[in-house]
């Protein structure tokens, strides 16, 4: 196991705005930790400096042990399809991480994600829900300590947002930890056990879900719960 993972005084900015920071929090094993905030907050830049795609302006992202490897994977909002079969963009991603029997592995990864019959189909055809759970697939396949979901159904309707939060359901069951930015106050009580609430890039409140939901401790997380602020 990878975690604890550590953000130390981590700032990003950009063109001398902070769009992030200064974030200082520690991400254990176990309940899933759902990231929630307004459209423009920062969330999707603390999933990635977290994840790595990005390299904090100043400040430090430790994981126990060092690199975190392909102990992690990250789903986006759009998930990015190369041009070949829904099978082989699993498979592709079992081969660059040196996983080996990578074909079998990418079928059970497609079946746990209901997608075995659409194999041979091209990812690029899919509908925008079945290229999530294929993205998702990927993910399961390599079997990651920890999973980045950065609003993985802002753009699905709501029975293809059924499938994927029962797939991150499952993900959870099955012990990696989950770690996901959303802006849908629903969706974060039905995943969440607890939430760190981002405001103009800075950590303001965390607490259990139940108790943020129930009492926020600070104001911009109770405006924010009481629909004063815009969530879409």
């Amino acid at each position: 196991m990878i975690l604890p993972l550590e953000l130390e005084d981590l700032s990003y900015v950009v063109n001398g705005r902070t769009l992030v920071g200064p974030v200082s929090l520690r991400v254990e094993s176990g309940p899933s930790t759902i990231v929630l905030g307004a459209n423009g907050a920062g969330k999707s830049v603390l999933m990635r400096l977290m994840h790595g795609l990005l390299n904090p302006s100043s400040g430090t992202v430790k994981w126990k042990g060092g690199d975190a490897g392909r102990k992690q994977a990250m789903v986006f909002q759009r998930p990015v399809m190369l041009r070949r079969s829904a099978l082989a963009n699993v498979t592709y991603a079992l081969e660059v991480a040196g996983v080996k029997d990578a074909h079998s592995m990418a079928m059970e990864a497609l079946e746990e994600v209901g997608l075995a019959r659409l194999a041979q189909r091209p990812a690029r055809v899919l509908s925008g829900g079945e290229q999530q759970r294929l993205a998702l697939a990927r993910a399961w396949a390599l079997h990651p300590d920890v999973l980045f979901l950065d609003e993985p159904t802002a753009n699905l309707d709501p029975g293809a947002t059924r499938e994927i939060e029962a797939i991150i359901r499952a993900f959870d069951a099955a012990g990696t930890k989950i770690v996901m930015s959303t802006h849908n106050l629903g969706q974060a009580l039905r995943l969440g056990d607890e939430v760190i609430y981002l405001h103009q890039g800075r950590v303001v409140e965390r607490s259990p879900a139940e108790q943020f939901f129930k009492s926020p401790a600070t104001a911009e997380a109770a405006a924010f719960v009481k629909g004063e602020l815009p969530w879409v």
